[in-house]
């Protein structure tokens, strides 16, 4: 099933960034001294207006966990930007910069209106993906369908499978495996449903061989359309979906669960609790904890001890 074939075409060839071929430095003893330069200026941080900047690369991020970004953006706010973000020259417009990565400090700096620290380098179009590659490889927040997703655009912008193996460090085998289900899905698609952070391959190839019958892609994309679904987290929008693409025609589409708000002894919300199809979820919010969320994660295993022997009272008692 060809990423063209599933719900609605996907970026064409045409409109992606294709391989260049990299830039050729000068040579002789000139040559060497503006090496040297260029080395050293790419090495340093340099402070550069967040407005100057422009988007380059592939989009390895399927929409952003908007309580994630606050935290960030309070983050750089109070301590300021302490990792620098990748810029190269932009290719075409002098005084101006490309990002390498670093996308999420870029949103949140722009929109503090505080210029951001970034080292420059002279980067051709490989070079770029090979380094925004490696750094997704370093990073422990990409879900499977994101690396999926980037694996599936750099072989629609025309790079072979030993490079993209190379930019994430996987084996052919597993490039395979990803490609196999970065193809079979419109980027718009993608964008709806968000990273899935919980949602592994299998669950992936399950939808991808499901949506091969045209029922179930309509019964998707109907589902997509709801006024619930944007306001589900990226998991629950994936299971919306491949709940109803596997139903039947006329099955109803899930409700959302609406979670229950739990209030601390002040009578303030504390957290949130819902069931799901999964079990029992609570959820501190950490723009509000204000040390909660910590004091929850390090107590746990004593308020749940707790907890559970107050239930096996209780039920012993009843």
């Amino acid at each position: 099933m060809a990423r063209k074939g599933i719900l609605s075409p996907g970026l064409s060839k045409s409109d992606r960034p294709k391989p260049a071929e990299a830039r050729m430095m000068p040579r002789g003893a000139v040559g060497a001294l503006q090496s040297s330069l260029s080395k050293l200026q790419e090495n340093a941080v340099q402070e550069i207006d967040a407005e100057l900047i422009d988007d380059a690369g592939f989009e390895d991020r399927l929409g952003l966990d908007d309580a994630a970004q606050e935290q960030l953006k309070e983050s750089l706010k109070v301590y300021g930007q302490q990792v620098p973000v990748l810029l190269r020259p932009h290719p075409s417009t002098h005084g101006r910069y490309e990002i390498v990565y670093g996308r999420r400090r870029l949103k949140a700096l722009r929109e503090l209106g505080l210029p951001i620290k970034a080292m420059v380098r002279q980067l051709d179009d490989h070079a770029l993906v090979m380094a925004q590659g490696q750094e997704n490889t370093a990073r422990q927040d990409l879900s499977f369908i994101e690396k999926a997703s980037f694996a599936a655009q750099l072989q629609e912008a025309g790079y072979d499978r030993p490079t993209i193996c190379s930019a994430l460090s996987i084996d052919l085998p597993m490039v395979s495996r990803m490609l196999k289900v970065g193809t079979a899905f419109p980027l718009s698609f993608l964008r709806l449903i968000g990273s899935a952070p919980s949602i592994g391959r299998e669950r992936w190839i399950a939808l991808v061989k499901m949506m091969a019958e045209p029922d179930a892609e309509r019964r998707a994309l109907r589902a997509t359309e709801t006024d619930v679904f944007p306001r589900l987290p990226s998991d629950e929008r994936f299971e919306m979906v491949f709940d109803c693409a596997a139903a039947k025609e006329n099955a109803p589409s899930p409700a959302p669960v609406k979670p229950v708000v739990l209030l601390g002894a002040d009578g303030t919300a504390v957290a949130e609790m819902k069931r799901t199809g999964k079990g029992l979820v609570v959820t501190v919010p950490a723009r509000t904890a204000n040390g909660f969320d910590q004091w929850m994660e390090e107590n746990a295993d004593t308020l749940i001890a707790e907890l559970h022997d107050r239930w096996q009272k209780d039920r012993s008692e009843g």
